[in-house]
């Protein structure tokens, strides 16, 4: 069995930045006991921050939140400015054989990108391929993300090899269904019978389906959305985890 989770973590301060939540969120995040944890604006470095506040982490948030419990991490810088950057990142208690962050930027006031990791799980024959996404908040861009995303996967993970997709996709119109099922043999573990996911924003009350997480190679045992207190207090975003079995063909 293995447990995931995905979160926007909103770069460690809670819903209209009006506290520094990352001790807070390192407390909560290690309640979900995930094996591999997808999170988003994830803060790499940032000065100003760390000027303002005393109990800000000197070691990058990834890292910070990782302590003790996930030891490998990959981190994929995307939005860079004077005062530090901030991206995506994927905590493992498994080893991370390799990681790759791919740039899908379509406009360059928003720099997105998809951080790729190839992870030897214990309980798969083979490596697990991990995708931890961010995509844009514009319908054309996130199609060619999309499509930059399937490109990819089609060109060096094989088809039958386990794959999990994770993150913000703000999506809420649900164009991801089509291409990342459809063309990429995916599901996704919240889709209602009308392949609809789970609401995850705001996380006060959820009213929008923007994060998601695909899968291929697993079944489904388990799902969980958090949201209320005390994750409202934390992200704007909700996070989600699930159990998930390989199937027989990756034992």
């Amino acid at each position: 069995m293995l447990r995931i989770a995905t979160h926007n973590i909103h770069k460690g301060f809670s819903q209209f930045n009006r506290h520094m939540v990352v001790h807070e969120l390192r407390e909560h995040l290690r309640t979900l006991d995930a094996d591999i944890v997808f999170l988003q604006e994830v803060q790499g470095l940032h000065q100003g921050h760390a000027e303002r506040h005393d109990a800000w982490p000197e070691e990058p948030q990834y890292e910070f939140l990782a302590a003790d419990v996930w030891r490998n991490t990959a981190y994929g810088r995307n939005v860079v400015y004077d005062q530090g950057h901030h991206g995506n990142a994927i905590l493992s208690r498994f080893p991370i054989i390799a990681s790759q962050n791919q740039d899908v930027t379509h406009l360059r006031f928003e720099r997105r990108g998809l951080l790729h990791c190839a992870i030897e799980a214990p309980s798969l024959a083979r490596p697990l391929h991990c995708v931890c996404v961010h995509l844009s908040l514009f319908g054309r861009s996130r199609q060619r993300q999309l499509d930059a995303l399937a490109g990819r996967l089609e060109a060096i993970v094989p088809a039958d090899a386990p794959l999990i997709v994770a993150g913000d996709f703000n999506d809420w119109r649900n164009r991801a269904h089509d291409l990342l099922a459809e063309r990429m043999g995916l599901a996704e573990v919240f889709a209602d019978p009308g392949g609809r996911p789970r609401r995850s924003f705001p996380s006060t009350l959820p009213m929008l389906r923007l994060d998601r997480i695909y899968i291929r190679g697993f079944e489904v045992a388990g799902t969980d959305v958090h949201f209320g207190r005390p994750w409202s207090k934390i992200s704007d975003h909700a996070a989600l985890s699930a159990l998930l079995r390989p199937l027989a063909a990756t034992p």
